[in-house]
């Protein structure tokens, strides 16, 4: 359990009623994303309040009127998915900060300036975001967050987001480590050869490419064969 001075509200409305729960803002937060977490752990305390700041507990009626049961953990998991959780100040801002810098990074990953075929470095596209005046919600997740800036700053910066296909060839000698660009990199088409190599179509946005070649450079010391396919 998380204690109680590090506890935050999440509350959930259902007409008039209010049910609270105390719970730990981060762990919460990966619930809301989907992320299987315990909630025992999550809790700084295992009731259901109407009001925790006065320490007023739900009554068994009505949990029973709005979630069909008074079992306090699944009760608090909907809370949290479904309700709101009310975070400090300085948790707010960290989040956010956190929310803001995963954005950036994968809009610098996913993402080309078309005038030139070549990624934005992060720098431009936090200033864009910056120009743009793009609102980050901490409780969004990075994906819609992403989406979101990219409409936004599109209008400040030349950006565009494609996809491309790029065949490999991988060395008998390298395929050991054919497991790990698997694990990094969405393959589309793969097959063995008689010699022991690995060819294969693995498919990226056009930001990636350049991270994709210094991979694969690394993994067979220079000796993969790669082509973009159009």
């Amino acid at each position: 359990m998380v204690s109680l001075d590090k506890a935050v509200i999440a509350r959930y409305k259902h007409g008039k009623k209010s049910f609270e729960v105390l719970v730990d803002p981060e762990k919460a937060d990966l619930i809301r994303r989907g992320v299987e977490e315990e909630i025992g752990d999550t809790l700084a305390v295992e009731e259901i309040f109407a009001e925790a700041s006065k320490g007023e507990k739900a009554t068994e009626g009505d949990l029973r009127a709005v979630f069909t049961t008074t079992d306090v953990r699944e009760i608090a998991k909907r809370i949290i998915k479904e309700g709101e959780v009310h975070l400090t100040a300085e948790q707010r801002r960290k989040k956010i900060e956190e929310k803001k810098k995963a954005v950036i990074e994968q809009i610098s990953r996913i993402s080309i300036n078309p005038q030139t075929n070549t990624p934005h470095p992060p720098q431009r596209i936090e200033i864009a975001m910056k120009e743009a005046k793009v609102h980050i919600d901490p409780f969004k997740s990075v994906d819609e967050l992403v989406g979101e800036t990219l409409k936004a700053i599109r209008a400040k910066i030349p950006i565009k987001v494609e996809v491309i296909q790029i065949a490999i060839k991988i060395p008998a000698a390298y395929t050991g480590r054919v497991y790990e660009m698997k694990k990094n990199y969405e393959v589309t088409k793969e097959e063995w050869q008689g010699d022991g190599s690995f060819i294969a179509l693995v498919r990226v946005p056009a930001g990636m490419r350049d991270e994709l070649f210094s991979f694969l450079n690394t993994i067979t010391k220079g000796e993969v064969q790669t082509k973009i396919v159009k």
